[in-house]
């Protein structure tokens, strides 16, 4: 039998890779003694980070992931343990299970970063001296290679679902910034003949990306701007920016720069929009972006927003009507907003 060609849903796929949490998530917690600390009485994020011990941040961002499982509660800001987790995850239980997960820590791969993690605060590669090859002002042709495979691959769902909003047939044209692959803006072209497509990145990417322009047949549209979106200045001249998977990567602090970069090289009446899979208002799942922000937390400096977030970033710098849907890709979200 042949291959198939994508399409634009591939949660099965996203649920099967994020499973590589579920069990993490339950062996940490009992591990920090969460699970008898909500079970003995409600506490705030910040009441249990201080009586843990624990990085309010990154527990934050556990509790959402325990919460999205059903295995706690979260009522007017306090946390409390569901009656499962007390039957069954309570040290003091007659039926905890703890006994039996005791002897698997060590075979889970992502206990062990994650348990430092919610402990300190800090990925484990901030032990080494090299950040992610994402996070560098340059990187060698090898690693650009791997990066842009790597985000090609689970993007091209998502890029397929966005590319057919009616957003992208109502401009001229769009600079997707930290472009990865140009997935994103390669499908866009495809699917809205109007569209001219800058693909934004570092320079050795470009060199990656350029090869993906070519096979696709979108050269007459689409080009490449080898930019730093840091410290060099952005191109001008297009109607709309675009970023996927990019905001999840980094502070609000940083957030808050890429949008004000934003917003200085777009015209007035220009849009920005993220792709991102999204948490809920109240920092309890859902679980998909739960998990994912599991992988931000021990490999980035970010994590997945909520929409509320995303608003108080990008009106920071300036932009109005911000508002957000599904966009038709997976799990993820288009958000968009305006520059007056």
């Amino acid at each position: 039998m042949s291959a198939l060609p994508p399409t634009s849903d591939d949660t099965r796929i996203w649920d099967i890779w994020e499973s590589i949490f579920t069990l993490p998530v339950v062996t940490v917690s009992d591990e920090l003694g969460i699970f008898k600390a909500l079970s003995d009485e409600t506490l705030t994020t910040q009441e249990l980070a201080a009586q843990l011990s624990l990085d309010v941040r990154a527990l934050a961002l556990l509790l959402a992931a325990l919460c999205s499982q059903g295995l706690i509660d979260k009522r007017l800001g306090r946390w409390s343990a569901t009656h499962e987790t007390r039957r069954w995850l309570h040290p003091q239980a007659r039926a905890y299970w703890g006994a039996f997960f005791v002897g698997f820590p060590g075979g889970i791969p992502m206990h062990a970063p994650l348990l430092e993690a919610i402990k300190t605060g800090k990925r484990p590669q901030e032990s080494s001296d090299a950040p992610p090859s994402w996070e560098r002002s340059s990187i060698t042709a090898e690693a650009a290679a791997r990066v842009v495979a790597f985000m090609h691959a689970h993007s091209q769902a998502p890029a397929r679902g966005t590319s057919v909003q009616s957003e992208f047939a109502e401009v001229a044209s769009v600079m997707d910034v930290g472009c990865g692959s140009g997935v994103y803006g390669i499908e866009m072209a495809k699917q809205n003949p109007q569209l001219q497509v800058g693909l934004m990145d570092l320079k050795e990417m470009c060199l990656e990306v350029d090869k993906y322009i070519a096979a696709d047949g979108v050269g007459d549209r689409v080009k490449s701007l080898a930019v730093n979106m840091f410290n060099e200045a952005w191109p001008t001249g297009y109607e709309s920016h675009f970023f996927a998977n990019v905001f999840h990567d980094w502070t609000t602090e940083t957030n808050k720069l890429l949008a004000k970069k934003s917003f200085d090289a777009l015209p007035s009446g220009g849009r920005i929009f993220l792709s991102e899979i999204l948490m809920n208002d109240e920092g309890t799942g859902p679980w998909p972006a739960a998990a994912f922000s599991l992988l931000m937390l021990i490999r980035t400096l970010g994590k997945q927003y909520s929409l509320a977030e995303f608003q108080q970033i990008l009106e920071s710098a300036g932009f109005t009507d911000v508002r957000a849907r599904r966009s038709g890709g997976g799990y993820y979200s288009l958000v968009s907003a305006r520059k007056p």
